[in-house]
């Protein structure tokens, strides 16, 4: 699982018939001080996330394991929002 942030939308009109209805997210990885990682992610909305909202995302196995993704060509879901991080040092 990684943490990251919602950075806006893909719209497709002409995909794959089994990703019809799923709203694809652009992420981005972050640290837990909440500064930028590189690079970005595309990824399937599968809890009515919002723009730039942190969030918990899957890939690979898991993404296809998440709620209405079984046998769905996806390598990134978006499982959770999160509302809080709290991390402590040793």
């Amino acid at each position: 699982m990684i943490i990251a942030r919602i950075l806006g939308t893909v719209v497709s009109t002409h995909k794959d018939e089994r990703l019809k209805g799923k709203k694809l997210l652009i992420v981005r990885p972050i640290n837990l001080d909440g500064t930028d990682q590189s690079g970005y992610i595309v990824s399937v909305d599968t809890v009515g996330a919002g723009f730039h909202e942190k969030v918990i995302v899957v890939s690979g196995s898991s993404a296809r394991m998440a709620e209405g993704n079984k046998d769905c060509p996806v390598d990134s879901a978006i499982i959770g929002v999160i509302d809080e991080i709290d991390f402590s040092q040793a």
